[in-house]
């Protein structure tokens, strides 16, 4: 058996046993149609007797609320803000912007917790310079890891000991790593919990708003680059969020301009055919919050989990994203 195997065999014996994480017993629901489904008459009328769930709606069992949702619920009542970083294509710079959002909020004084759900992508750990960082579990949950005072990260990065390994994972495994991440971190008292994505619509995305819905998303922050094939997957992203009841704050572009070295001139060098980001946030009607340029300066500071210099032309856009995510959501309390 494979190093990871073993290390995650170990870590889902330990979940199982302490709380029953990662499978949680699907809650039994009623067939599509039923008129009966929550009434006295539950599993007891004649059309219950072919129902693969009479057994479980005469007993009550199928009623009642969700403990997941509960438990979730409930730790989430000390995080003020959710923001969701979407993408609907890979490669476009979301964990980018994820970990610089997070890091220039909280230099703007928010407490603020960045929680990294691309289970089989995670890239959080280096960009926050916290490759190597193990999890504790303490009395009152898994610690998340700290990067700085007012900055604290999880992702499944610090959960496995090689990081070099895949993590392969259906679905449900993911799904119930999410679960985890949200009902059991000790996150404490947050201004921001930040949630970094995979690419996509699917499982970890349907699964993470179904679950924090009532606690309150507070809105999205959706990446692109400038190319159309980038803009069309994007915005079906949107799309997702309009069909979920998730606001979208507004659209980050990425890579579109080049910040030069020597001269900090900026330059269009990916010009778009159709307008990129700023034509994708109009069509939906969403703001355009401003193009990343690529710096060099940044790029060895993602590499070294460090925050971007507010000074920079890549920093400017960064801390003018994280100022109107502030303001959207009442937040703003001004520089410190």
């Amino acid at each position: 058996m494979a190093q990871q195997d073993r290390d995650l065999a170990a870590f889902d014996a330990q979940m199982a046993e302490e709380r029953k994480l990662f499978f949680p017993r699907p809650r039994q629901s009623p067939s599509a149609g039923c008129t009966v489904y929550g009434t006295e008459n539950a599993g007891k009328a004649d059309k219950c007797a072919g129902c693969s769930k009479k057994g479980t709606c005469s007993s009550g069992g199928a009623a009642g609320p969700d403990p997941t949702a509960e438990e979730i619920a409930k730790r989430m009542a000390s995080v003020e803000h959710k923001i969701l970083v979407l993408s609907g294509k890979g490669g476009v710079g979301k964990s980018m912007v994820s970990a610089q959002l997070a890091y220039a909020l909280a230099a703007r004084g928010f407490i603020v917790g960045l929680l990294d759900i691309d289970i089989c992508g995670p890239t959080v750990p280096k960009m926050m310079g916290k490759r190597r960082e193990g999890v504790m579990r303490g009395p009152e949950g898994l610690a998340p890891v700290e990067v700085t005072d007012r900055l604290t990260a999880m992702s499944i990065g610090f959960l496995v000991e090689d990081e070099n390994e895949a993590v392969i994972w259906r679905g449900p495994r993911k799904i119930g790593l999410i679960q985890t991440f949200l009902k059991d971190v000790a996150w404490g008292v947050l201004d921001f919990l930040i949630v970094d994505t995979p690419p996509g619509t699917s499982d970890e995305h349907l699964s993470t708003v179904q679950l924090l819905k009532a606690t309150g998303i507070d809105g999205a922050v959706v990446v692109t680059s400038p190319q159309d094939v980038s803009v069309v997957e994007v915005g079906k992203e949107i799309n997702f969020c309009e069909r979920m009841g998730v606001k979208v704050l507004g659209v980050v572009e990425n890579f579109a301009d080049f910040c030069c070295p020597l001269c900090s001139g900026v330059t269009t060098i990916w010009p778009s055919t159709s307008g990129g980001g700023r034509m994708l946030a109009e069509k939906h009607n969403v703001p355009f919050l401003g193009s990343v340029p690529l710096d060099p300066k940044l790029a060895r500071q993602g590499d070294a989990g460090e925050a971007m210099d507010e000074s920079s032309a890549a920093g400017k856009v960064i801390y003018s994203v994280a100022d109107h995510v502030a303001t959207s959501v009442n937040a703003f309390t001004g520089p410190i």
